[in-house]
């Protein structure tokens, strides 16, 4: 029997908070929303680098003329993402993960830290694991879920047909990597998941360690802006690269563009891409199919629903608890299979909020495990058919 997984972390910062402290007054047109989120640092280091961008957005936006600033930090990246979706912040600065949803999302990079991040699969060096596959039912030390390198392990996982949770008997979470290494040294871990430099930094102290897997790299902490917002991304690059120095492990300020993060923003939070037993459908496909009769189910929530949806799409929202993996336990979520209709031959096409949303994939296994014959996924989901041009409904 698989091991539960063990927790070393407090919760972190609600998702609801960053829509709660972003929530527009009656001057929000002119006020420049920003969210800060560190990445991966110490509780002292975190706030640290936040106040040092926080000083740095500050002057920039000044410099430029815009005085009226709202600033959250933010420890939530699995939050972030979602924000990246709903466009309420105008300006990210965070971990490689969010800044490349932002850029699928309307937002331009503007420049990052000089110091690539690579996550390693790091052991002990006298010991007799040799691979990811000798990993298989062992015993794995990692950061939280929205960690920018459990977002770049879970995403090398799901390429090689596994997930941590399938792959891994326990998993031991927390949000501090140098705590890692004692879960190696006491032999509680088998093997840990941390960046490139903290493993350079352990075996320069002595300690007897080697890599098992690392994964490409990806941009460090990096700053993005909104498409259409004042001051533009060269005005703001400029502002910063004039301002006060940001810097971390003594790297500088280096311009970053969209294609910087094309590896990462297909890792981490992304669904697989394909679903045993469902038909994957792009927009095209999608339209074809409703035309012919297809039940369109949006999975999204009421809210979404409602700001724009696909003509003739039937909304079940799912109620999304579990893990966001191939493994995820179903009992924990909510999701209405009375509203499907009761023919388990109807076509049916279900749908999210993009290929990093995960409830329409699992509303579209929970039809299967139903015994509905014909499921389609929309793996791209409504952010893909207001791309591809195609009609959208609303709601008021």
């Amino acid at each position: 029997m698989k091991k539960p997984t063990t927790k070393l972390y407090a919760t972190t910062i609600l998702a609801a908070a960053l829509s709660a402290a972003f929530l527009p007054g009656t001057d929000a047109h002119a006020q420049t929303k920003i969210l800060i989120n560190p990445g991966d640092q110490g509780e002292q280091s975190r706030y640290s680098v936040y106040l040092s961008w926080k000083s740095a957005i500050e002057q920039a936006l000044r410099k430029e003329k815009l005085a009226d600033m709202n600033i959250l930090l933010s420890t939530d990246a699995g939050a972030d993402l979602g924000a990246t979706r709903s466009k309420i912040p105008d300006v990210f600065i965070a971990p490689a993960h969010v800044i490349g949803s932002a850029v699928r999302y309307g937002y331009t990079p503007v420049l990052g830290i000089d110091r690539p991040v690579q996550a390693v699969l790091v052991t002990s060096a006298d010991g007799a694991v040799d691979s990811l596959k000798a990993l298989k039912g062992k015993r794995l030390g990692l950061p939280l879920q929205d960690s920018l390198v459990t977002y770049l392990l879970r995403g090398e996982l799901n390429a090689a047909n596994t997930t941590l949770k399938s792959h891994f008997a326990t998993l031991y979470e927390t949000r501090y990597q140098d705590a890692l290494l004692l879960c190696l040294q006491v032999r509680r871990c088998d093997a840990v998941a941390v960046e490139r430099s903290v493993f350079d930094r352990w075996a320069a102290n002595g300690e007897k360690i080697k890599i098992l897997m690392e994964t490409r790299t990806a941009p460090a902490l990096s700053v993005a802006i909104k498409n259409g917002t004042r001051p533009g991304v060269e005005a703001l690059r400029a502002a910063l690269a004039t301002g006060p120095g940001v810097t971390q492990a003594g790297a500088a300020l280096v311009p970053m563009a969209a294609s910087d993060f094309d590896y990462v923003s297909t890792l981490g939070y992304f669904t697989p891409r394909s679903l045993p037993g469902a038909t994957l459908l792009d927009a095209q496909g999608v339209k074809q199919l409703m035309e012919a009769g297809a039940v369109f189910v949006d999975t999204r929530t009421e809210v979404e629903f409602k700001a724009g949806h696909i003509p003739g799409a039937k909304l079940v929202p799912y109620v999304e608890k579990s893990a966001k993996d191939a493994d995820f336990k179903a009992a924990d979520d909510q999701f209405d299979l009375a509203q499907l209709p009761n023919d388990r031959g109807t076509p049916l096409i279900f749908s999210c909020n993009g290929a990093e949303c995960w409830k329409s994939f699992k509303a579209s296994h929970a039809a299967l495990k139903a015994g509905y014959t014909r499921v389609h996924w929309f793996r791209g989901g409504f952010p893909e058919w207001r791309s591809a041009g195609l009609k959208i409904d609303t709601m008021h």
